[in-house]
């Protein structure tokens, strides 16, 4: 609210001055009018500034700085030159003062994102250390869990956010399928929740390499011009990285590093969900979605038992867990049981056969 009182009196300023000034004489409409518009298109700048990090304003002062001496160096080369007329060696050193600044401000800007604030010390220090700085895949934002470690506090430095991958999530979010729709928004969704993290900061990069068409690989050409690592989940980048000798933080294996340790010998309780592919086997899963095959657990599914680990198996796609329900300890489950229930699958009983056999011989009697 204090901000746009500040506004009111900037515009109420600049109508005021123009009043007293009156750069067009007695035409006060036409004086009011281009106030208006000169207090309105400062306005408009100042909010747009006020979205802008640090280091693009600091690039895009020190650039326009550089762009005036430049302009100011060119006009005095451009004065020993003789002009027909002096308005046209005015206009000219007007243009090439206009010219010169806008580039240097729109370079200074662009590549303000390098500006290393901690080498500057003092006020400008923003705490960040180039060797922090993380650049965040397509996929790990889509993921979403990176919002939730960004809230617990364990990412340091900025998170880098390139504009081709804006670009990438734009174009998901925008597919006629509605699955890669819904991702895509997702996507975005988590973007919005990190920036709203304290202490977070997520910087937007312009930065694109037209030479290479891949995403990955613009990720990787960034990530060594930052010195910085990339944040995915994504096997394939994961290795290519490695190869190409950029730091990779994969969610997928700090997930895995996260789940509980289960060792051989341990009683665990799970709940047993579906039959397994093998014979008298149990499926049931862990919070964390860590699979659990228990051996002669089929007729406990539905029902949550204790077990006991016999063998843990780390593979790529995660870890598997494999248990025994032990027999005894169920009435009417013991290893005759078993066995009598095998033959009941295998082979029809003994006292099946004979009933069939009296049921013959008293058909034969009523004929």
């Amino acid at each position: 609210m204090d901000l746009w009182i500040i506004r009111a009196l900037l515009f109420a300023a600049i109508l005021v001055s123009g009043y007293y000034v009156r750069p067009f004489g007695s035409n006060l409409p036409l004086t009011f009018a281009f106030s208006a518009v000169l207090a309105f298109v400062i306005l408009l700048a100042e909010i747009r500034v006020r979205k802008l990090s640090l280091k693009i304003l600091l690039g895009a002062a020190l650039g326009s700085i550089l762009g005036i001496i430049g302009a100011s160096l060119i006009s005095i080369v451009i004065g020993r030159m003789s002009f027909a007329h002096p308005e046209t060696e005015t206009f000219v050193q007007l243009l090439v003062l206009i010219l010169m600044t806008y580039i240097g401000l729109v370079s200074g800007a662009n590549k303000g994102e390098y500006i290393d604030l901690s080498s500057l010390g003092g006020i400008f220090s923003d705490g960040t250390v180039r060797k922090s700085t993380k650049v965040l895949d397509t996929s790990v934002i889509i993921d979403g869990r990176i919002a939730d470690i960004c809230k617990t506090g364990f990412l340091e430095g900025a998170l880098v956010v390139p504009h081709f991958v804006l670009r990438e999530l734009q174009q998901i979010a925008d597919s006629a399928d509605s699955a890669k729709r819904n991702r895509g928004r997702r996507g975005l969704d988590v973007l919005e929740k990190i920036k709203s993290v304290p202490g977070v900061t997520v910087q937007i990069v312009e930065k694109d390499y037209p030479d290479v068409k891949e995403v990955d690989l613009k990720l990787i050409e960034l990530a060594k011009e930052l010195v910085a690592k990339i944040v995915t989940n994504d096997f394939n980048l994961n290795k290519v990285s490695q190869l190409r000798g950029v730091e990779v933080l994969n969610i997928n294996e700090l997930a895995n590093a996260l789940k509980p340790v289960v060792l051989p010998g341990e009683t665990m309780k799970v709940f047993i969900l579906k039959e397994g592919k093998e014979y008298n086997q149990g499926v049931a899963y862990l919070d964390d979605g860590t699979m659990v095959v228990v051996d002669n657990a089929r007729r406990m599914i539905g029902k949550t038992i204790a077990t006991q680990v016999t063998s843990v198996l780390q593979t790529t796609a995660g870890k598997m867990i494999f248990g025994r329900f032990p027999e005894e300890s169920e009435p009417g489950n013991s290893l005759q049981a078993q066995r009598q229930e095998r033959r009941t699958y295998e082979k029809p009983s003994m006292a099946g056969r004979a009933g069939v056999v009296e049921e013959d011989k008293e058909r034969v009697k009523g004929r």
